[in-house]
């Protein structure tokens, strides 16, 4: 296709983070690399390392003990998790308030959120499964499924770059700002716990957002997952200060469907994922995941990419070739990530729905409190893709995701 020869020949900003996927399964160990932190350094230039895998992991042992749900269920055969006594149901057409209410009679059960197409439907009594079973016989019930939990997965003049950001040097970044700096036209949807919209790192990057959660326009992060993340599309870049951003120019949309715990349902991430694309997102990243297909997210990722919109993925960091959603639906691209050997990171899931790879071991950023962070995990290289994507809009604005998609597996 001569559009995608075009931007091979052209733009050298292809080869930056699409570094070759190695194809064996095998587990890499990694050979030691020079700490984030040092205790001779400026305090204004101290990036602490923060294990995030280890607190997902932390997560995950202590789901059942949240205070927010009355009961976490864990499926210990394919690795999922659910809120109990809860069910997601999508209605075609949309039932009439009586027929609704006697449902909710039937399973003695409430409304606990609306948006129109599918609801989140809480009973006192029945369990999932047992809501999943009334709701599915309906007549309009198009599917009812449980309400998954998903996780995260985690040379410019900017005073900490040359001293923390080794993944930028490594994929070409220097030489390819040659090229683009990317476009103040194209919007990165994060849709993850929401950005620190005070960071000074964020100033003038920032367009409209949603938080899901709480149904208001005030996406603020109180986790610093998302914020990370932000910061390694497009934190402000060759300002003197704090780190750099991948694309520098591109507008970040922040949308909260993640708490401050850290985790989010598979309804309230496909709910976001639809918000930023009716909002106008180009690329929309996904940092979270979950071990089994939710068909609600399925849904919503097939509409952004029925309206051309590029969606990435983190693939999951349990070292596993167990597929993790939404990266192996065949709208998204899988992201896994290698350390700055450029060997598969020893978390990193793999396997065939892994498109591509980059760089997700100690990769400072943005965090919240107008702070900094080394962080590791696949949430920390799939950014990499959705700014490369947006870098590659920006030089070809026309091209369909597609074609975007193809351009940056085949690199």
């Amino acid at each position: 296709m001569k559009t995608v020869s075009a931007i091979i020949a052209a733009v050298a900003l292809l080869g930056v983070v699409a570094v070759p996927l190695y194809k064996h399964n095998t587990r890499v160990m990694e050979k030691p690399h020079p700490p984030v932190t040092s205790l001779n350094i400026n305090l204004d230039t101290y990036v602490p390392k923060i294990n995030y895998i280890e607190q997902v992991r932390d997560i995950r042992r202590n789901l059942e003990s949240r205070p927010h749900v009355k009961m976490i269920h864990h499926n210990a055969q394919d690795r999922s998790h659910y809120i109990e006594h809860e069910v997601v149901v999508r209605f075609f057409p949309h039932p009439d308030q009586a027929a609704l209410q006697k449902m909710l009679k039937a399973t003695d059960a409430k409304i606990k959120r609306d948006f129109g197409t599918s609801m989140i439907i809480k009973s006192n009594t029945k369990t999932t499964l047992q809501l999943m079973k009334y709701f599915a016989e309906h007549p309009d019930s198009m599917y009812a499924e449980p309400n998954y939990l998903l996780l995260p997965n985690k040379r410019p003049n900017d005073s900490m770059y040359r001293r923390y950001q080794w993944n930028f040097p490594m994929i070409g970044m220097e030489q390819s700002w040659d090229i683009s700096q990317g476009s103040a036209d194209v919007i990165v949807a994060v849709v993850d716990s929401g950005i620190d919209m005070r960071h000074p790192e964020f100033k003038g990057k920032l367009v409209g957002g949603y938080n899901v959660i709480d149904d208001n326009n005030r996406p603020m992060d109180d986790n610093g997952h998302g914020t990370h993340v932000s910061g390694v599309i497009a934190a402000r870049t060759n300002n003197k200060n704090g780190v750099a951003g991948m694309s520098w120019n591109s507008k970040l949309m922040p949308v909260k469907a993640i708490g401050a715990d850290g985790s989010g349902t598979a309804f309230d991430i496909a709910q976001g994922i639809v918000w930023a694309t009716d909002h106008g997102a180009d690329v929309i990243n996904l940092s979270v995941g979950n071990y089994t297909s939710s068909a609600e997210l399925k849904n919503a990722c097939r509409y952004a990419f029925d309206h051309n919109v590029v969606l990435v993925a983190a693939t999951g960091n349990d070292n596993t070739d167990q597929p993790g959603y939404p990266a192996a639906y065949s709208e998204v691209m899988g992201i896994g990530a290698i350390d700055h050997n450029k060997h598969r990171a020893d978390f990193s899931n793999y396997g065939n729905y892994v498109d591509v790879v980059a760089p997700g071991v100690d990769i400072a950023s943005t965090y919240i409190y107008s702070d900094y962070a080394a962080l590791s995990g696949t949430s920390m290289a799939c950014p990499h893709v959705a700014a490369l994507a947006s870098l590659i809009r920006s030089v070809h604005p026309k091209m369909k995701n597609t074609q975007v998609m193809d351009v940056i597996r085949k690199t």
